[in-house]
């Protein structure tokens, strides 16, 4: 079985791991594995693990993007892939186009994949074209329903997003040199109970909640620090700088560290006492709720979208209501004084993600006919 799967580039990011991921299940099982993106930082790990990887720049919102379909149409007509999975919108649309050229047996068989709750438009509905829809979560499956109701509810599979316990080992903890380094560049947050936000600063993640949160919680007395993980947004360089004000007009500066982008989050998760998601917006998944739960670090986050399944699943107590501040401030104190923690779960699976998906795959090859349409 030859998959090709389909993204605008490889420079990190979840949607960009999973792929790598199911790239290397493929080759595992014995399968050939094709990536197309405009390249990236990850591309020498997707070829080490034995993965073709074919550059083309597809991501960019332009209708100059479009002048791709003829070459992309004569590379499939050659290379005959028997599935083809689209991961992102504005590739999708390009792929469609070349797809759709092909005589209906020439055609591989069309999976898609809904990462996001994207703006519901004709724009995004190309992400629901797919003989199979996966939904990452139970929360994009009822935004398909809801959204794209000419998207036959027999074609869309459930697969949630999964992270592997080998990465992230319940109980972990850092390494005493790591703590070192740490406390060395952050010494304000030696000796205190230290709350974590990880995500990107960007307005819809929650950091101005985050920041009243914190702010109230030293008015209280708790002796507490707040890690905001995560880089700046280049196109949103303004309100990372109204963040980093309001911090300073609120006398925090001693109380909050902004870290950058880390990549040693399972260490400040697991220096964490609690780690936070606060967005204002319904996640598709929450990816970052499972990597801490499943390393036992108790979670509190609004409940809705992906996150709320999450927490419903692993950690009920983390439950927030959306923007309830004083239920955000009763949880945390709770949290602090009982020390409460999340019990050792099996649940959102890497290995099940990947079974999933290649089962995706396999039920369109076990056809009588595989490239009947």
């Amino acid at each position: 079985m030859k998959v090709v799967q389909v993204l605008p580039d490889l420079n990190g990011g979840g949607v960009e791991r999973g792929t790598l991921e199911v790239a290397e299940a493929l080759i595992k099982a014995g399968h050939e594995s094709v990536v197309i993106s405009a390249g990236g930082k990850m591309v020498a790990e997707l070829e080490a693990a034995g993965s073709r990887h074919v550059q083309w720049d597809l991501g960019k919102k332009s209708l100059l993007t479009f002048r791709y379909i003829w070459a992309v149409r004569k590379w499939l007509a050659d290379e005959q892939p028997d599935i083809l999975h689209l991961r992102s919108r504005m590739p999708a649309w390009v792929m469609w186009f070349a797809w759709r050229g092909l005589p209906k047996k020439q055609r591989p068989h069309l999976v898609t994949t809904v990462h996001g709750l994207y703006s519901v438009s004709r724009y995004s509905a190309i992400m629901c074209k797919g003989e199979k829809v996966i939904a990452v979560s139970d929360t994009v499956r009822q935004y398909i329903v809801d959204n794209y109701p000419q998207t036959a509810k027999a074609k869309i599979v459930r697969i949630f997003r999964g992270v592997d316990a080998k990465d992230f080992v319940y109980q972990y903890q850092p390494s005493t040199d790591w703590k070192k380094a740490w406390y060395a560049q952050f010494p304000q947050s030696q000796h205190k109970i230290v709350l974590t936000l990880p995500g990107r600063l960007t307005r819809l993640k929650g950091h101005n909640d985050f920041i009243s949160l914190i702010e109230r919680l030293v008015r209280a007395g708790l002796n507490v620090c707040g890690l905001i993980v995560g880089g700046e947004d280049p196109k949103r360089q303004a309100y990372a700088q109204s963040l980093h004000q309001s911090v300073i007009e609120k006398g925090l500066s001693d109380r909050i560290i902004f870290t950058g982008a880390r990549s040693d989050i399972r260490d400040i998760y697991g220096i964490s006492q609690l780690v936070f998601s606060l967005s204002t917006k319904p996640e598709s998944f929450g990816r970052t709720v499972l990597e801490a739960l499943r390393m036992g670090v108790p979670t509190v986050g609004y409940d809705h979208g992906g996150v709320g399944e999450i927490l419903t699943a692993m950690f009920a107590q983390g439950k927030v209501e959306l923007g309830n501040a004083d239920e955000l401030d009763a949880v945390v104190k709770s949290l602090i004084e009982s020390g409460q923690k999340p019990a050792e779960s099996s649940c959102f699976t890497k290995q099940d993600m990947l079974e999933n998906t290649l089962a995706v795959y396999n039920s369109f090859v076990c056809l009588p006919d595989n490239k009947e349409k």
